[in-house]
């Protein structure tokens, strides 16, 4: 992956992934900064087929002004619709606002949050900084406010339907399937990564 490049991947029924850093990267050593936001299937959705698809940083709508630029990561928001196909009504936004920008967040969508990589910003007059998520009321229309140079995101959409269930790698509205993909785990019974031989166990506890 390359900097505000996307891969999506859709877990549906199970998927098996590997990541790798280039050796010339692990001999001289690197550094990786990003996020890893997961999304849940809604209930009617949770056994599809697996996918993967890379979004390069290109193709994604972005949000500009001045002061302002956001990259519209997945879903709908500002009149944007980014490509990363979703199953389920969502936003995410990340990027960054200069000091003293203002931004008022999409207003369409019943859940909403803001999490705050760096900076410290400012929403309705009370402060957030680096590391901390803020939830939105439903309906309010607040005014976010970049005290100084700040990167963060914005991200939200429908409610669940339903309560999800997570243990290890494993989501799911059921825990009779959480405890089905424990069992296919550790019998070997999920597909392999081409040309990969290494596995992790899965966990004790």
């Amino acid at each position: 992956i390359t900097p505000g490049a996307v891969n999506w991947m859709t877990a549906g029924r199970g998927i098996v992934h590997s990541e790798r850093t280039p050796e010339a990267l692990r001999s001289a050593g690197s550094s990786l900064h990003g996020l890893q936001v997961w999304l849940a299937l809604p209930r009617d959705a949770q056994e599809i087929e697996p996918s993967f698809v890379h979004h390069p940083a290109d193709t994604l709508p972005r949000i500009v002004a001045p002061g302002l630029n956001l990259a519209l990561i997945a879903g709908s928001a500002y009149g944007q619709t980014s490509p990363v196909e979703t199953a389920s009504p969502t936003f995410y936004l990340a990027g960054g606002l200069a000091a003293g920008t203002d931004l008022e967040p999409p207003g369409e969508h019943e859940e909403r949050a803001l999490y705050v990589v760096s900076g410290r910003v400012e929403i309705d007059g009370e402060s957030v900084g680096a590391g901390s998520m803020a939830v939105l009321r439903n309906g309010s229309s607040p005014k976010l406010h970049a005290s100084e140079d700040s990167q963060l995101a914005l991200l939200g959409g429908a409610p669940l339907d339903g309560e999800r269930h997570l243990w290890w790698n494993f989501v799911s509205t059921s825990k009779e399937r959480i405890e089905q993909a424990k069992a296919d785990w550790e019998g070997g019974r999920f597909p392999v990564v081409p040309g990969d031989t290494e596995s992790i166990p899965l966990p004790k506890s």
